[in-house]
């Protein structure tokens, strides 16, 4: 038996590595092709071209893992049965869920390697793609981002913005410092500040109306002014800055999900309780970051399950149902974290609800294969 199932366990690596890593280097590749366009007018380098596919593959090799392993189970004991090779187990005396069981270790193991995937690689590679995109796309980065905190330099100017609420057009917690011959001058703290678009002039009889541009002034509350130089304190309720970009600036360049790990994700969402405000999103989304990669472990244990039991034989049935499969699962899933997101269901019924009823499907096929 062992040796059997060595030679499966073979067969199923090889087909999972190549289905995996080959559809995430097409889908990596198909980015840049998409890009390509907006990278030929500023002369990007061959090996910038090269590192910009390199750099997403991690985040397209996350999402289709599951893809790979239903598929790969499916494959690899559909021929199997194809063969009558299962056939011939079973009347040798040998046990199918016996011959499978080191599949479910690997899916553990895939299921781990997804997390780890997901919560080390892709964030730190994610956010160098972007930078990357802006460098070859011409655009400047003005902002860089360290455990949700924000920080600008405009000229002479650095700034620390602690909390950040572009769609709200509030800050939180805001350091603005003012350098002079490479020394601090100037340094201007503020509990908060209030984005206030400009007014447009009003017409004849008519009251002003908000200007639609973008332009306006960001508003700081409770501010205090320190004169390095002359070493006095000023305190004021209110100081119009023009230092700080408007809120579209932000919302272009803010830190995407996608670029922090779960850590960062609840240190951030934990500010902005704190702060009073719960974006539900982001609560919805650390819970779909752990069960995400549980997704793994289920598509395996589903996709051998039905290959062991005859459902599917040929190769191009195999893929069929294996797109099929994972077509409904991926929209299923989706569709319960966009329900999660409005507010239907809780975080965690959002995140966990489909895997548990695949996880419960994949377990009964599992355990009433035909021995």
């Amino acid at each position: 038996m062992k040796i059997l199932q060595r030679y499966y366990l073979g067969e199923y690596a090889k087909l999972f590595t190549i289905v995996a890593f080959g559809l995430s280097l097409v889908f990596s590749l198909m980015d840049l092709i998409n890009k390509i366009n907006d990278f030929i007018p500023h002369n990007p380098s061959m090996p910038d071209l090269l590192l910009y596919p390199l750099l997403n593959l991690p985040q397209y090799l996350l999402y289709l893992m599951p893809v790979a392993a239903l598929m790969s189970g499916l494959f690899v004991f559909g021929q199997a049965g194809k063969r009558r090779e299962t056939m011939a187990i079973k009347a040798a005396g040998g046990g199918i869920k016996d011959l499978l069981m080191p599949f479910v270790y690997t899916g553990l193991l895939l299921s781990i390697a997804g997390f780890l995937i997901g919560e080390f690689a892709v964030p730190d590679l994610s956010k160098r793609a972007r930078i990357l995109r802006d460098t070859l796309t011409g655009k400047e980065n003005i902002l860089s981002f360290k455990e949700g905190t924000v920080w600008l330099r405009k000229n002479n100017t650095i700034i620390r913005i602690d909390l950040l609420l572009p769609g709200k057009g509030l800050l939180k917690g805001i350091s603005i410092m003012k350098i002079d011959n490479d020394m601090l001058a100037e340094r201007i703290e503020a509990e908060s500040a209030e984005w206030r678009p400009a007014l447009v002039p009003a017409s004849s009889g008519a009251a002003a109306a908000r200007n639609t541009d973008g332009k306006g002034a960001w508003y700081l509350k409770n501010v205090t002014s320190y004169d390095i130089k002359t070493g006095t304190v000023v305190k004021s309720r209110e100081l119009k800055t023009n230092v700080i970009d408007s809120p579209e600036v932000f919302r272009e360049n803010t830190q995407k999900p996608e670029e922090m790990n779960v850590r960062e994700l609840s240190a951030y969402t934990k500010r902005l309780k704190n702060a009073g405000f719960r974006n539900t999103k982001l609560v919805v989304d650390i819970q779909s970051r752990i069960s995400y990669p549980l997704i793994n472990l289920i598509m395996l244990v589903l996709g051998v399950a039905l290959a062991t039991r005859g459902v599917v034989g040929g190769g191009l049935i195999t893929a069929a149902v294996g797109i099929f499969i994972s077509l409904l699962y991926w929209v299923a899933y989706t569709l319960c974290l966009s329900m999660g997101y409005t507010g239907i269901f809780p975080a965690i019924v959002a995140a966990w609800l489909v895997p548990a009823l695949f996880g419960m499907l994949a377990f009964y096929l599992f355990r009433t294969i035909p021995e």
